[in-house]
């Protein structure tokens, strides 16, 4: 059984998403917003760190996973985005969690099953497949997305190589 942190950075809202996966059953944990707000950006840095220690200690995942970036409009926006991934990404590192990235195209299409789906589809495809009372929050709901991807993503591996294949590049080959 896996616990998995699935983590959307942001400069001011970071989400956060825990599920436990074991096989094809998957189960909430818990999820939230680190929010940031208007402190220099060294001092949100510093608290999106820290946050997600503090997340790593208490509920002790085994494995990270993580929103890659994409290439926004405005140049600054997209450092910042960077920044704040490599804090979390440091924070992970720092507990000896391996990082697994992911595409936003790659997190729609393992939840909603299309690789353009809007925000409001990733909420409810998220709070459908946890069987969450109410939609979580449009942060905390990409990141338990990452979770949910990573989990499909890691099930998909483990299903190839029991099946005698092998996994490189992106493509899967038979054993001889």
């Amino acid at each position: 059984m896996a616990i998995i942190l699935g983590v959307d950075p942001g400069s001011r809202i970071t989400g956060y998403g825990i599920i436990r996966a074991q096989g094809r059953h998957i189960e909430y944990i818990d999820s939230g917003c680190i929010r940031v707000g208007e402190k220099p950006m060294a001092q949100r840095l510093q608290s999106i760190f820290q946050s997600l220690a503090t997340l790593i200690g208490e509920y002790r995942p085994e494995e990270f996973a993580i929103e890659q970036v994409f290439m926004a409009r405005n140049p600054d926006s997209a450092l910042k985005l960077g920044q704040a991934r490599g804090a979390a990404i440091v924070s992970a590192a720092n507990s000896g969690l391996e990082v697994h990235e992911y595409s936003a195209r790659q997190v729609k299409q393992a939840v909603v099953g299309k690789g353009g789906a809007d925000k409001s589809q990733v909420q409810h495809m998220v709070q459908a497949l946890l069987a969450l009372s109410r939609k979580p929050q449009a942060d905390a709901a990409d990141a338990l997305a990452i979770a949910l991807c990573h989990a499909h993503m890691s099930q998909s591996v483990l299903r190839v190589a029991s099946a005698g294949g092998k996994v490189r590049s992106g493509r899967v080959r038979q054993q001889s």
